[in-house]
């Protein structure tokens, strides 16, 4: 089976709804389908993730970080502290990432299972930047573009974890690639994990769209990310280039310095998500 073959046969898979997820994704999936609602008692946030050992030792190891602690506050020792500073988008957030983590978790090939551990250092970068980014320049939400940067890629984590069983998936195959087959793929995961529309329509929106000037939205967000960002994709495509005027135009909203302070800064906050992240 070649590449567009397999392409093929997983997007009708998924058109069908016939994803497979490992049996660890349910859990997380209950957790981020029950804080999906803001009104959410704060007990029940509290039960959802003491019912699962790991992501209740996450919420509070992370709530710790840097990333959430940059005032030296006393340290949190319990899940309901953890939650009350962090809140419920992050943790939300949280439970996302260990979903895409989870996805990794069945990749039995060494090349591949290395292949889903570079993305996932791109992934974290690019939520750690996209966040400051929100924060600084495009004023979006941050917690929302935290969230996005850890699912943008989502759809490869998916097709990752199918490699083993469809070999011809990754092979080189530029006569045949057909996008639409990813882009169906990706969409069905998304919906599958109950990403919010806004969300789902930024990401779908990185392969095609270009930048706004000034960048104002969660796309513009996760495309200047993307464009930031030392840590590439390995399976990104050679990188497209921004409009001529967009480098230059970058300097107006974030000049030399501000720009260093904020890949530092995201630099830190990458390797505090990665520590507590790691399974």
């Amino acid at each position: 089976m070649n590449k567009l073959e397999a392409f093929g046969h997983i997007a009708a898979l998924a058109i069908r709804g016939d994803l497979v997820f490992p049996t660890s994704v349910n859990a997380a999936l209950r957790v981020q389908m029950a804080l999906d609602d803001p009104d959410c008692p704060i007990d029940t946030a509290i039960s959802l993730v003491l019912s699962e050992p790991l992501l209740a030792a996450k919420t509070v190891a992370i709530s710790n970080s840097a990333m959430f602690n940059r005032s030296g506050a006393p340290v949190v020792t319990n899940v309901r502290g953890a939650i009350m500073r962090i809140g419920y988008q992050n943790l939300y957030a949280l439970a996302a990432a260990m979903v895409v983590r989870q996805f990794g978790s069945r990749i039995s090939d060494p090349k591949l299972r290395q292949k889903a551990e570079r993305l996932w250092d791109h992934t974290i970068a690019v939520a750690a930047l996209g966040r400051l980014i929100a924060r600084h320049v495009t004023g979006v939400n941050a917690d929302t573009a935290l969230f996005a940067g850890i699912v943008h890629e989502v759809g490869n984590f998916y097709l990752l974890s199918r490699a083993d069983e469809f070999p011809g998936l990754l092979e080189e195959d530029t006569e045949n690639w057909h996008a639409a087959s990813e882009e169906i793929i990706t969409r069905e995961v998304m919906r599958k994990l109950c990403i919010p529309e806004p969300v789902a329509e930024a990401i779908e929106g990185l392969r095609d769209s270009f930048m706004s000037i000034p960048p104002d939205t969660l796309l513009d967000t996760l495309l200047l990310a993307n464009h930031l960002t030392p840590v590439r994709s390995p399976l990104q495509e050679p990188q497209r280039e921004l409009p001529p005027h967009t480098d230059s135009a970058i300097d107006l909203f974030i000049d030399a310095e501000k720009l260093a302070s904020m890949l530092e800064e995201a630099r830190r906050d990458a390797a505090d998500m990665s520590a507590v992240l790691l399974v």
